[in-house]
């Protein structure tokens, strides 16, 4: 006899941990940093404070299994804080949080923090520690776990401290397996990617053995904060607009459409309306339901809708981004071009390319690149993404750059909703519209540094001309005056200071 049953939320990826990038202990242990130091920067980001990071792993000394030692780790932040009725569902619930805005963000799932925290709790069974506070007076500490098959916090201990200093922020700490001596190379590459994308923040690092990594922020300069929109016509489904029927007070389709849908006015909503054959003056809320699939799918066709605007995205802007490549890499050149806003489906997004030659950008046998989506390295699958497809795609002769150069390419993605093709947030799908903007963005950065190699390649060659010129054109002056029978050799200062001139200019 089959058996039916439903579980929860937290159950599903107790069961199925690998589809969150929780698929060993050493991609575990780099997953469980990633995640919650991309919540601390969300929340610094939102209170409009450049962030100060700390995050410590230290050996929790019990005794490890033959894959794995038993960690704990530790993420401070300076952030909004949360306040205290949330805390033990931000910790305690899946697919529980504050990511569910139509507007840029870090997270897209609401997963990662409660998943590294129910990653620990199946390996370890230990609580979570979480003392937060948002500048008020006080500071609320909670000793949670997690009731996995009913996804909701179990509270083990809970406390108010006095704030004294008026602390603001949040931190974390909780034990887990891990594999911390393989995961250590992609830990300091993320934590550097994300320094070079945030080049704001002050991020410190003390690993299992005492080692202390410090990035510093060069700047106090901040992007500006995305702003909650609409859904675009164009990116809705049955699904969503159905649920909009169920929340709207419009009385008639007009007002519905001008209400719930982004850069949508009166004329705009008239034309789409007539388009569509639906009455202006109908209910929305007496829809049919085939009468509201047909509305979703007239919206496709629909091209009089305006495009969405970028308001709802924070790119990271030309001056940061140089900022923090030459902060990190300290390139002899550098460009950087941010693409104008595009959209894919319905969704906004906006791409940022740089290229870096020399300084300490790492000499390899290909290209160096670095990925990021909404200000998040992308470190795994490399070879899966779209940005490295398209970087193999060029000719890159064309552009005077051989292979073993010192040449990184950076490529950052913002978006309402970035085209991830799996939960772990690895690499990004092949979008046509967005492979066009990396492609185009590419070659906008790949032709400045053609510049660059090419001016740098004549100031040579014109060197090792004026050289060979300087050292004979004596012995040339002598050579003349004897064979015309001339006592004074003629004066050739003149041309040896211009020769010292365009060497000193060149260098």
């Amino acid at each position: 006899m089959v058996t039916f049953e439903m579980i929860s939320p937290a159950d599903f990826f107790y069961r199925n941990r690998d589809i969150a990038g929780f698929t060993n202990p050493a991609r575990a242990i780099f997953s469980s940093v990633r995640e919650l130091v991309e919540n601390s920067l969300d929340a610094s980001d939102q209170s409009r404070v450049p962030s100060e990071i700390y995050i410590r792993l230290s050996n929790d000394g019990e005794e490890s299994s033959e894959e794995a030692d038993v960690y704990k780790l530790r993420v401070e932040d300076n952030g909004s804080g949360i306040p205290p009725r949330h805390i033990p569902s931000a910790f305690g619930q899946v697919l529980f949080g504050s990511k569910y805005k139509l507007k840029q963000a870090r997270g897209t799932f609401g997963l990662g923090g409660t998943m590294a925290i129910l990653y620990g709790q199946i390996t370890t069974h230990k609580p979570v520690d979480v003392a937060s506070s948002t500048g008020t007076t006080r500071i609320h500490r909670y000793k949670l776990m997690i009731d996995i098959q009913k996804n909701r916090p179990v509270i083990l201990d809970s406390k108010i401290q006095v704030n004294k200093n008026r602390w603001r922020g949040t931190m974390v700490e909780f034990c887990l397996e891990g594999d911390y001596p393989r995961a250590m190379a992609k830990i300091v590459e993320y934590l550097k990617q994300t320094a070079v994308v945030t080049p704001y923040a002050n991020i410190t690092f003390v690993d299992p053995k005492g080692r202390l990594y410090k990035f510093n922020r060069v700047t106090s300069k901040m992007p500006r904060p995305p702003k909650e929109t609409l859904p675009h016509p164009h990116g809705v489904d049955v699904e969503t607009v159905r649920r909009l029927i169920q929340i709207t007070k419009c009385r008639n389709m007009i007002d519905f459409m001008k209400t719930h849908f982004h850069r949508i006015g009166e004329k705009i909503s008239h034309n789409f309306l007539k388009f569509a054959g639906i009455d202006e003056k109908k209910d929305p809320r007496k829809l049919e339901p085939d009468e509201i699939v047909k509305l979703v799918r007239m919206m496709k066709k629909f091209e009089g809708f305006r495009s969405p605007d970028a308001s709802c995205l924070s790119p990271l802007g030309e001056d940061l981004l140089k900022a923090g490549i030459l902060k990190e890499l300290e390139p002899e050149f550098i460009a950087v071009c941010q693409r104008r806003p595009s959209t894919y489906s319905g969704h906004p997004f906006i791409l940022e390319t740089a290229i870096a030659y020399g300084g300490n950008v790492p000499r390899k046998d290909d290209i160096v690149l670095y990925r990021f989506a909404n200000r998040i390295p992308l470190l795994y699958d490399e070879a899966s993404g779209v940005s490295w497809r398209i970087i193999k795609s060029i000719n890159w002769r064309k552009y005077k750059v051989k292979p073993d150069m010192p040449v990184a390419i950076m490529v950052h993605l913002c978006s309402t909703k970035v085209p991830y093709k799996t939960v772990g947030k690895e690499f990004i799908a092949d979008r046509p519209e967005v492979k066009a903007e990396i492609l185009n963005g590419i070659r906008e950065v790949a032709r400045q540094l053609q510049r660059f190699l090419s001016k740098r390649e004549y100031r040579e060659k014109e060197r090792r001309r004026l050289a060979a010129f300087s050292k004979y054109l004596p012995k040339i002056a002598k050579f003349s005056t004897e064979l015309s029978g001339k006592e004074k050799e003629p004066d050739i200062r003149k041309l040896l200071w211009s020769v010292r001139k365009f060497e000193e200019e060149t260098e």
